[in-house]
């Protein structure tokens, strides 16, 4: 079996900004309290940290202050995909040589690729580090689905371990596990389909939800891996309704609110996000005061 970079929840981590920039101290702040909170990973630099509007400096700053600041305590993943092949290379090659544990890998966005183009896109990041790579397929943003036989194909790549699956096909990643077996890891990608894929052999989830209540996913994805079933069901399903205000405007608009209304001081979205509209601050404010666990 390929290492495992962690089991349980990793948390697809905000990032906050000023005017002037990224808001370190607000920044480790909730590094910090997701870390109290028994959280098991952070993936930094993601598509919930606003990747894709941070300079190239503030995404190599953000991602080795995480580093840091975490000590080695929990695993740091960096999001260091992108849709230049030869960029992602610098920029893993980067994120391995000052310490981070492993990669969220996006596949190729705008310009796209076949699915024999993945392969020899992930082939080549693989080959030019050692870090564990986890693949991230999240077709309603890149336009790019990686198919289970690719993931077959890309599972044989001995340090591409898991795959971060946010398709919302649960027929497809139920392939995808019967394929791949134990050689290829599956996170689900999706804050309301955790139990659905952990039946189906996941080992976690990269999650937004997390940002808010880190020990609740935790726990609910630990319940689940310990055999407590009908609990970490009423997990899942009690979160469902914050979980849709979470989701009711573009991912990171409400989770960035969200922190806010918890006293965070995490700024707005950069644009072209903008934000979160006065009735969807309202459903969401509600959402966190029915939530079952304020923890």
């Amino acid at each position: 079996m390929k290492k495992i970079l962690f089991k349980g929840c990793g948390t697809a981590i905000a990032t906050p900004f000023t005017k002037d920039g990224v808001n370190y101290e607000e920044f480790g702040k909730l590094i910090e309290d997701q870390i109290q909170n028994h959280v098991d990973a952070l993936i930094v630099c993601g598509t919930t940290g606003e990747a894709s509007t941070m300079t190239q400096d503030e995404k190599k700053k953000t991602i080795q202050y995480a580093v840091e600041k975490v000590a080695g305590r929990i695993p740091v993943i960096a999001g260091t995909g992108g849709n230049c092949t030869a960029s992602v290379i610098e920029m893993s090659k980067w994120a391995e040589g000052i310490g981070v544990d492993g990669l969220l890998v996006v596949t190729p966005y705008y310009n796209k690729t076949t699915q024999a183009g993945l392969v020899a896109h992930y082939q080549a990041i693989a080959s030019s580090v050692h870090l564990p790579i986890i693949l991230y397929s999240v077709p309603s943003r890149t336009g790019v689905n990686i198919t289970p036989e690719t993931c077959l194909a890309l599972s044989k790549i001995p340090n591409i371990v898991a795959i971060k699956e946010a398709s919302g096909n649960l027929s497809q990643i139920a392939k995808i596990a019967n394929l791949c077996k134990d050689e290829l890891q599956i996170y689900s990608g999706n804050d309301d389909q955790v139990l659905p894929i952990l039946s189906l052999g996941g080992i976690g989830v990269i999650s937004v939800l997390s940002n808010l209540y880190p020990q609740y996913v935790h726990d609910m994805v630990m319940d689940y891996l310990n055999g407590n079933f009908e609990k970490a069901k009423n997990a899942q399903l009690d979160a469902l309704p914050l979980i849709d205000a979470l989701f009711c405007e573009v991912n990171p608009i409400p989770v960035k609110a969200g922190l806010n209304m918890l006293g965070y001081n995490f700024g707005l979205p950069r644009l072209p996000l903008i934000e979160m509209s006065e009735k969807g601050k309202e459903t969401l404010q509600k959402a966190i005061a029915a939530f079952p666990s304020k923890s």
